[in-house]
């Protein structure tokens, strides 16, 4: 059996690991429900099995969980980012932006072709990453199950 690497960084008092034991889930939920378009339909258990199946990246205070990102990847050509969140009384200090640097450098993912996300408040955070806004909205394309959803009914 392969031996598994975890990504982790430090600076000074604060980590990002994607060990998955360094996952505080139950903090993941409170953070995730509160939010009023990741809120809807969101179980523990959907939230457990959403975790289980990506790259989590956890952002610790010593051993409080802070944040976290989330990738969904094929490890060869694409990966979407999503479930990005700072505790409130953490933001505005460096950390998201420290936090999404570090997904974009993990060195499964650095090198794929592209990272997209969807962002209903935070496009500016995400220019001054070098993300972009699609260069042809006419070729992207979205399929809709649950009418929650369409488009983002908030």
């Amino acid at each position: 059996m392969e031996s598994v690497n975890y990504f982790r960084r430090e600076k000074g008092r604060f980590v990002i690991s994607t060990d998955p034991s360094s996952l505080d889930s139950e903090a993941v939920y409170g953070f995730l429900s509160e939010a009023k378009w990741w809120g809807a339909d969101l179980t523990p258990e959907s939230l457990h099995r959403a975790l289980r199946h990506s790259i989590c990246f956890s952002l610790l205070e010593e051993d409080r969980q802070i944040g976290i990102a989330r990738i969904i990847t094929d490890y060869v050509t694409y990966a979407y980012l999503c479930d990005v969140f700072i505790i409130e009384e953490r933001r505005r200090q460096g950390l998201g932006t420290w936090l999404i640097r570090s997904v974009l450098e993990h060195p499964d993912l650095k090198s794929l072709k592209r990272v997209s996300l969807i962002t209903h408040d935070a496009q500016s955070f995400y220019l001054g990453l070098d993300f972009h806004f699609a260069a042809h909205p006419d070729w992207y394309m979205e399929r809709y199950l649950d009418k929650v959803y369409q488009p983002f009914n908030l």
